[in-house]
């Protein structure tokens, strides 16, 4: 077993990256606050201008959380259903989960009117918007794991992951067509994704959210450790595989669902940040790479909000389209420079 005190100083760097992600990304935006002046108000003095803290606070400092929030989350979910089904293609979205989170989403917002008075409070919905998500990840995965248990084919698995996903996807295609156009117009700005706009409650709830999810992921350590090498090796080892198998299912639908339900269908995120992990980390130690793979998750998520904002305008692009349009290629000619995928 490899001692995570070898890796100390790659930490460091990742921490010293993260915090200055987050300075970069609390300093933009459509008004322009300097650099010093930031650092003065995060210090407790004053900036120059009373605005400047009310925006740096009120506004960027809860942004700048919730990106690092689901860039980490996101990531965590993508490596424990990579090391779950020991394949390099898997993750929330390639397996549906996501595609649940959305469907569970649009029930609520588009597909029912009974609720119209519960979820007219603000934290109540968002309460119930979590939980939609959540059931609905929860429950795409769970049929996901019911079917892994008589294909023994990972590839024919990914397979019917994506016909779950197409299956949602009609679902919330035909919620779309007979919805109003109020509720249509709100799920749509939903999928587009957005780190922004999150209230004390939703933040709170979100980050209650992620952090059951990184403690259940922690508990997994072991298994996740013993999944990489087989289910023989891991049933030598003692583990509880059906015990393991539903602890890392509910970590991951409550992360994906949670994150999907507050932040909109985010992708690339939870597919390529393990893969970016591993390439530069050369580990399959769980106890490095889930500290890891959240804090690269916050890094890239906190430069692609950055890039989002356009200089000087009120205008921010959908963070969903900047994540894969920024990653992709970062991926791309990772994979090219060294020639082969761990895994």
């Amino acid at each position: 077993m490899e001692n995570p005190r070898s890796y100390r100083f790659s930490f460091v760097l990742l921490a010293l990256a993260l915090l200055l992600s987050c300075l970069l990304n609390i300093s933009s935006g459509s008004v322009s606050i300097p650099f010093a002046d930031v650092i003065s108000s995060l210090l407790g003095k004053n900036a120059q201008l009373a605005t400047w803290d009310y925006i740096i606070w009120d506004y960027r400092m809860p942004k700048a959380f919730t990106s690092i929030l689901v860039g980490g989350g996101l990531s965590l979910s993508g490596l424990l259903m990579q090391t779950l089904f020991r394949n390099p293609l898997a993750g929330p979205f390639v397996l549906g989960i996501s595609s649940g989170a959305s469907l569970g989403a649009a029930l609520l917002l588009m597909g029912t009117s009974m609720l119209a008075g519960f979820t007219s409070f603000s934290f109540i919905g968002d309460v119930s918007l979590a939980i939609a998500a959540s059931i609905g990840s929860f429950l795409v995965l769970a049929v996901v794991m019911i079917v892994a248990q008589r294909v023994k084919d990972t590839m024919a698995l990914l397979i019917i992951g994506l016909m779950f996903g197409s299956i949602t996807s009609a679902i919330v295609s035909i919620l779309a067509y007979f919805s109003s156009a109020e509720s249509l117009q709100r799920f749509i700005f939903w999928s587009f994704g957005s780190v922004g706009n999150l209230s004390t409650d939703q933040l709170l709830l979100l980050a209650a959210i992620v952090v059951i999810g990184i403690l259940l992921s922690i508990v997994s350590i072991k298994s996740l450790n013993a999944f990489l090498l087989g289910e023989n090796y891991a049933r030598s080892l003692g583990v509880s595989l059906k015990k393991s198998r539903l602890t890392i299912i509910i970590a991951t639908g409550l992360l994906a669902g949670g994150i999907t339900a507050f932040a909109g269908p985010i992708a690339f995120v939870g597919l390529a940040v393990p893969h970016l992990t591993r390439q530069i980390f050369d580990t399959m130690e769980h106890k490095i790479l889930i500290p890891a793979v959240m804090l690269y998750g916050g890094i890239l998520m906190l430069l692609c909000d950055t890039l989002a904002q356009l200089p000087n305008s009120a205008s921010v692009l959908p963070i969903n389209a900047i994540t894969s349009l920024v990653g992709a290629p970062v991926v791309i000619w990772l994979l090219v420079r060294k020639r082969k995928m761990m895994f």
